[in-house]
């Protein structure tokens, strides 16, 4: 059976060369870089080494680069790090309602402790209004978190121009690029961004290693407590082949990512147009144009999401309905309700999120098995055999709606 992956959103292939430097890290150059000997000093050397790469990528220093277990901690470590550490300043924060669970959870958190957090709205693309942004600002703001790129839908935010308005407004400016960077060029400087959260995993890298960009002068505080690691920002001995691979895996984002981003956008257009050409009652969600490169996600109507990835899984081709970190969940996407999908509506997305190693193949496939099983599944929803019934006899459809 061929096997299609098709759900690099939630995590990618380890590059071929980002595993092979991680084993010579893990089992000839294995030492503690707190150590002082030489084992050590060849740990610290790769260390910064790895450091200089992802500030390259970022357009930013290498001294304002701390690694992180992931994505998730880094969030945390911006979010309730500057909210901490500037509390005299102010209590305010402001994000939006389509942020990613490590956002919401940890200005859920801030609340209990006597902050006030804005949950800005978005419109019916995933984008957030710059003139909101504007309008929740208050004396008390110090902080501004907006996600660079949702992770459900693609759409991609004004974060220019948003991080402009927090520079003039003297608000530091957090961004949760996960899914950005290493699908697309983000420079820190360029975007005026104070603090960005990043993970390795998400463009080829390991898994359990991310970093936090943090502009220098910003005021913030460490979250977690005990040796003197990152310049004591993030205490813990060092993940050093961790480290080592998201600096090889930056390296490579930058010089493939021209070629990367021609690339997935054709997959994904060859993908969006083949769904709305081959299937009947389908909506595409997120911004059509501002959007990841390599991200498609459409609502089916009168399906199930879970049965359509279990239907494309006995297929061979792996995708999602969502998150990847709430995939256990029973709720639908608090991403589509947010954009105003309804529950029966948002209970039918699938995403479909393209890498590096898809090909035109690919693509095919899917569009080739995914039409079958939408038919089959809906001839056996009843929702769907009204819905057909109406739309056949006008009559009945006007008598219903009035």
């Amino acid at each position: 059976m061929k096997r299609v992956y098709l759900d690099n959103s939630a995590t990618t292939q380890t590059h071929e060369e980002v595993a092979k430097i991680m084993v010579e890290y893990m089992t000839e150059k294995y030492g503690n870089p707190s150590s002082i000997h030489s084992f050590g000093r060849e740990a610290h050397k790769a260390i910064e080494e790895a450091r200089a790469q992802v500030a390259t990528l970022l357009g930013a220093n290498p001294n304002e680069i701390f690694f992180t277990s992931g994505g998730t901690e880094a969030d945390n470590l911006a979010i309730k790090g500057v909210a901490l550490a500037n509390r005299k300043k102010g209590n305010h924060i402001i994000t939006t309602a389509i942020e990613h669970h490590a956002v919401l959870h940890s200005c859920e958190f801030l609340e209990k402790e006597g902050f006030v957090v804005t949950y800005l709205p978005v419109d019916e693309n995933a984008m957030v209004s710059l003139e909101d942004v504007r309008k929740a600002i208050t004396d008390q703001t110090i902080l501004i978190s907006v996600m660079y790129a949702n992770n459900e839908v693609g759409t991609m935010q004004p974060i220019r121009e948003i991080g402009q308005l927090a520079k003039e407004k003297g608000i530091y400016f957090h961004t949760d690029a996960v899914q950005a960077v290493g699908s697309y060029p983000v420079n820190v400087n360029d975007d005026h961004i104070d603090l960005l959260s990043l993970s390795g995993h998400k463009f080829n890298g390991p898994k359990g290693i991310g970093a936090l960009y943090v502009r220098r002068g910003v005021r913030i505080g460490s979250i977690q407590k005990g040796g003197s690691q990152e310049r004591g920002m993030r205490a813990g001995t060092e993940n050093v082949p961790g480290i080592i691979g998201l600096g090889k895996a930056s390296e490579l984002a930058g010089a493939e990512m021209d070629e990367k981003i021609k690339k997935l956008t054709g997959l994904r257009e060859k993908l969006i147009e083949g769904i709305i050409a081959k299937i009947p009652d389908v909506k595409l969600n997120g911004h059509r144009t501002a959007r990841l490169p390599g991200n498609v996600n459409f609502s089916f109507l009168y399906v199930e999401g879970e049965s359509l990835l279990l239907n494309l899984d006995l297929k061979g081709v792996a995708a999602s309905s969502g998150s990847a970190c709430t995939s256990g969940s029973l709720d639908p996407s608090h991403v589509l309700l947010a954009m105003g999908l309804t529950h029966e509506v948002a209970h039918g997305s699938l995403r479909l999120s393209l890498g590096r190693n898809n090909t035109e193949a690919d693509a095919d496939y899917c569009l080739e098995v995914l039409p079958g099983i939408l038919e089959r599944l809906r001839s056996m929803s009843p929702l769907y055999a009204s819905y057909a019934a109406s739309a056949s006899n006008p009559c009945s459809q006007c008598q219903r709606h009035g």
